[in-house]
């Protein structure tokens, strides 16, 4: 099993699709996977802590003022220790902060002080994706070396349709995997 005994780390955004992070948690769990989660203010307007608390078996950070256990800032050491940081649902403005180097929470935070590879699921309304700024900050976090599962079509939760449907969660773990392989 790849991800055996490999420390992933979870970023959830405040997407209407932060509640399906829930269900890759799972996968990612069944396949052998320690996952931590990392929530945004927003992510958890969606979602409560306490869900990814009592999936995932560890705390859930959703602020850098959460309590600390050791001498080591949590998110530095999260940061530390990850094989594999995913951001998944990505929002528009994940993107532009990692793009532009800022850290104004804990997982812009937590992304900044990471070394592991990192794997980014957007989901937003397709006017957001399609938006030149949008697409400027893919291309610039992809020249990092950051790979993307791109949004898929369909009807999105602002009753347009178009792309931006968060990728299905079987995709978003095979390309995990096959960054975990190296």
């Amino acid at each position: 099993m790849i991800m055996k005994g490999k420390t992933i780390l979870l970023g959830v955004t405040g997407s209407i699709a932060a509640y399906k992070a829930a269900d890759l948690l799972r996968e990612l769990q069944e396949r052998g996977a320690d996952v931590h989660v990392l929530m945004t203010d927003s992510a958890q307007r969606f979602v409560t802590t306490l869900t990814f608390k009592t999936l995932s078996r560890n705390p859930v950070m959703g602020s850098l003022w959460d309590e600390e256990t050791g001498w080591c800032p949590g998110h530095i050491e999260l940061a530390d220790n990850a094989d594999l940081f995913i951001v998944a649902p990505a929002t528009a403005n994940v993107l532009g902060q990692f793009a532009h180097g800022l850290a104004s929470d804990l997982l812009t935070s937590v992304y900044l002080a990471n070394r592991a590879p990192v794997l980014i699921a957007p989901a937003m309304n397709g006017k957001m994706w399609d938006h030149p700024a949008t697409q400027q900050n893919r291309v610039t976090l992809e020249e990092r070396g950051h790979i993307f599962i791109e949004p898929t079509e369909g009807e999105l939760a602002c009753g347009y349709s178009g792309k931006g449907k968060l990728a299905g969660i079987a995709e978003i773990v095979v390309a995990a995997e096959g960054l975990l392989q190296g």
